[in-house]
């Protein structure tokens, strides 16, 4: 059995998603839509399938799946359309830009008894699932603190390539855009945080961006009570310089680092030796930038076999509900704290 798939928006990323979609032996891509008509042909004309005209096009054709590779503003409702016109729907990172939104697209799933699934290719980064084996069997023991640093480069040649970019309704913030699948791990590997304070503020970007572009802020873990920290930054020199979750614990010490958490940098565990290694994938590749490890691959067979009832889903609605929360909260207190 094959899951028709459609793809909406047909930018950099729908080409990763299309590319795996096609090399899936139980997935079949039947065509995609983007609002530039020029995309839409020159997407079709690629990977030799249809293009789509419109959206309702999309909806009335025989796909079973919408995987979203729009703007982060447009997701709520394109998701919701499609899930009241009965398909499933995969969304790009964020799923929104605000929790709202993100709980009336899983409101909008369980009344039409269909499924939404958030990519969050980090979760299978080799290094990230190692920490969390150790995590979940208490080999680490207490955690102390949790430090994540995120150390990236976006420069003006960016955020000119496409109109949405950089814009509060559409991008809706550093964190939505380039950060936030740091705080999915931070949430997939500890829970959920509270008592977060911070600062966030400008300090490269002026007139590129409608927000900030570095923030730092302290939390404590609500599971653990561990004490946290999150420092980003879009203004590293050049090019991205890291990205990395350093954990303090009972019984040992370790970093997950790269650029794109795909290395384990250091390790000092109680009994234990972490294979050196790091992720086989490569980070997505835009030319003069480069984003979070790729693992599309990986998203795709693992939304493919849960929709055949094979394996149980890496990300559900309700994770990415949690990392949009969590980013609203980072936000609230650090617009207060900067008035």
């Amino acid at each position: 059995m094959k899951i028709k798939f459609a793809i909406i928006g047909c930018g950099h990323i729908a080409k990763r998603h299309a590319k795996h979609l096609q090399a899936h032996p139980n997935a079949e891509l039947l065509g995609g839509f983007d609002l530039v008509v020029e995309k839409t042909q020159n997407f079709a004309t690629d990977f030799e399938v249809k293009a789509f005209e419109s959206l309702e096009e999309v909806l009335q054709s025989p796909v079973d799946m919408l995987n979203i590779c729009t703007p982060n503003g447009t997701h709520h409702s394109i998701a919701i359309e499609a899930l009241n016109a009965g398909k499933h729907v995969l969304v790009e990172k964020p799923m929104a830009i605000r929790k709202a939104d993100s709980e009336q697209m899983i409101k909008a799933a369980l009344d039409n008894g269909k499924n939404l699934f958030v990519v969050k290719q980090n979760r299978f980064n080799p290094p990230v699932q190692e920490v969390k084996k150790l995590l979940e069997n208490g080999h680490l023991g207490k955690v102390f603190s949790v430090v994540v640093n995120a150390y990236w480069n976006r420069n003006k040649q960016y955020y000119e390539q496409s109109y949405w970019r950089g814009t509060k309704e559409l991008d809706g913030g550093t964190l939505f855009t380039q950060f936030s699948h740091f705080i999915d791990i931070l949430y997939y590997l500890f829970g959920d945080v509270d008592l977060v304070s911070g600062i966030t503020k400008n300090v490269n970007h002026q007139g590129l961006i409608e927000f900030e572009d570095t923030g730092h802020f302290v939390f404590q873990l609500k599971t653990s009570g561990a004490l946290g920290s999150f420092n980003y930054t879009t203004a590293a020199y050049e090019k991205n310089m890291e990205g990395s979750i350093t954990i303090f614990a009972e019984n040992g010490s370790l970093k997950i680092g790269g650029q794109y958490l795909n290395t384990i940098e250091y390790q000092s565990i109680e009994g234990k030796s972490l294979n050196e290694f790091s992720s086989i994938d490569k980070p997505n590749d835009y030319g003069f930038y480069q984003g979070s490890m790729s693992n599309h691959d990986k998203v795709i067979d693992n939304v493919v076999k849960s929709l055949l009832g094979q394996e149980k889903i890496m990300t559900n609605a309700y994770d990415g509900l949690k990392v949009v929360e969590i980013i609203e909260n980072f936000y609230a207190v650090a617009n207060h704290l900067n008035h």
